[in-house]
């Protein structure tokens, strides 16, 4: 990604920040919580346990890891000012203000400690990253050994007639719900640009693996249109 375009993808998330959430709703028919509560209920995120959520956006993922863990280490990092304040406004209105901690960083070099956190979770924003593979590294470094990296995004669905009208949907139809319900035309063609360069869920469960991480589990949900991957930080040399 060159730095034209990660200029451009930081513009459009402090752009579209007020209206991300419905927005998100609308994009996916709300299917989005449905998937991450999957996905927390097979964390199984126990009291105590530490997790760093990056990408976070407006931070509902962060605020369900802080939920389950309730006395664990929770932090929440994004590039966008804007999206976390709505996220900081969000917590406090949640009453966790005090276990919730907010970073604007980069994911690309996360600014925590080697073998920091027992889970590392990104949500719908990896594939907005100019580096997939130096994330899922940097994810895996701050992860502790057995600990998890946890990958909720789109994919690709791979069986006609869905798929046409999956890629009809994203390419010509959600640009105009942008549109009309955002005021963002512009903006919500970055997401199925986005998505075609994405890789499909076989080809990021190998990037999972060139990051170092072992027994990656997969989770497809409603045909393919989105991925769940988890994958586990082995055991280190000299650890």
């Amino acid at each position: 990604m060159s730095n034209d375009a990660k200029s451009h993808v930081h513009a459009l998330f402090e752009t579209v920040a007020p209206k991300y959430d419905f927005m998100n709703d609308v994009i996916s028919f709300r299917r989005h919580k449905a998937w991450r509560k999957f996905t927390m209920n097979k964390m199984a995120v126990k009291p105590g346990d530490d997790a760093l959520d990056i990408c976070c956006g407006t931070c509902d993922w962060t605020i369900d890891l802080a939920k389950a863990s309730e006395s664990g280490r929770i932090v929440g990092l994004d590039f966008s000012h804007n999206m976390l304040q709505v996220g900081r406004e969000k917590i406090a209105a949640s009453g966790l203000q005090n276990s919730i901690e907010l970073v604007q960083g980069n994911a690309m070099s996360l600014p925590f400690a080697d073998n920091s956190f027992d889970y590392v979770t990104v949500g719908f924003g990896l594939r907005n990253v100019p580096d997939y593979l130096q994330v899922l590294k940097e994810m895996t470094r701050v992860v502790r050994p057995g600990g998890k990296v946890v990958c909720l995004e789109l994919s690709k669905p791979t069986w006609q007639p869905f798929k046409s009208i999956y890629y009809f949907y994203f390419e010509r139809v959600m640009p105009q719900f942008g549109k009309l319900l955002a005021k963002r035309f512009k903006e919500y063609q970055w997401l199925p640009d986005s998505l075609k360069l994405f890789p499909n869920h076989k080809e990021l469960a190998e990037l999972y693996t060139q990051a170092g991480l072992e027994k990656i589990d997969i989770s497809l949900f409603f045909g393919g249109v989105a991925a769940l991957h988890m994958g586990t930080k082995g055991s280190e040399i000299g650890q």
